[in-house]
């Protein structure tokens, strides 16, 4: 049984299988039957048996389909795929998130651990503590949660050394719209 049909049982099946009244968030994953599902997910959270709607996409794929949809339904969240190369997502869908008051999960900030292998062939640049960061992966989320559109970021690892580093990113000095530039401009290598 998937998520969705699960969550679609009576509140007392939630409530004694896994003691919660409502869940916060539920997402249509990659758009799939979206059309279905979403008024779905709607009509739960307005009978209270859910906080927010979100819909996600992976890969970096479907944009022009996301953007029809947060531009045209009530939800709340969606997940989308944004790091430092990946960020064909600034131009359209940030910027709507923000106008529609859609708050932003990005997923896959290092490319799968590809983007972190790259980047630690070169050294940690200096004006990384200029941000308080101490390893690539701070740099990465760091330019992630600092775009005004972006709520979170959701690292995937099984290491807990690496939720530490991850963790420690959302401490210390932000950069600011100059200093993303300049993240930006060294990791495309005209930095």
């Amino acid at each position: 049984m998937d998520l969705l049909s699960f969550a679609m049982k009576p509140n007392y099946t939630r409530r004694r299988l896994w003691g919660i009244p409502r869940f916060d968030l539920m997402q249509v994953h990659n758009l799939l039957a979206w059309e279905e599902h979403l008024p779905t997910l709607l009509a739960m959270k307005a009978a209270g048996q859910l906080r927010y709607v979100g819909i996600t996409t992976s890969h970096g794929r479907r944009r022009g389909d996301l953007e029809r949809i947060m531009a045209s339904q009530p939800i709340d969240f969606v997940q989308i795929t944004y790091n430092l190369v990946d960020r064909e997502v600034e131009r359209r869908l940030l910027p709507l998130a923000q106008e529609r008051g859609i708050a932003v999960i990005a997923n896959r900030p290092f490319q799968q651990g590809a983007l972190l292998d790259r980047l630690a062939r070169r050294p940690l640049p200096a004006w990384a503590a200029e941000i308080d960061c101490m390893c690539w992966a701070q740099v990465a989320l760091k330019f992630i949660i600092s775009h005004p559109a972006v709520t979170c970021a959701i690292p995937a690892t099984s290491r807990v050394d690496h939720v530490r580093e991850n963790l420690a990113a959302a401490r210390g000095r932000m950069p600011d719209d100059a200093m993303r530039a300049r993240m930006a401009a060294f990791v495309a290598g005209r930095g």
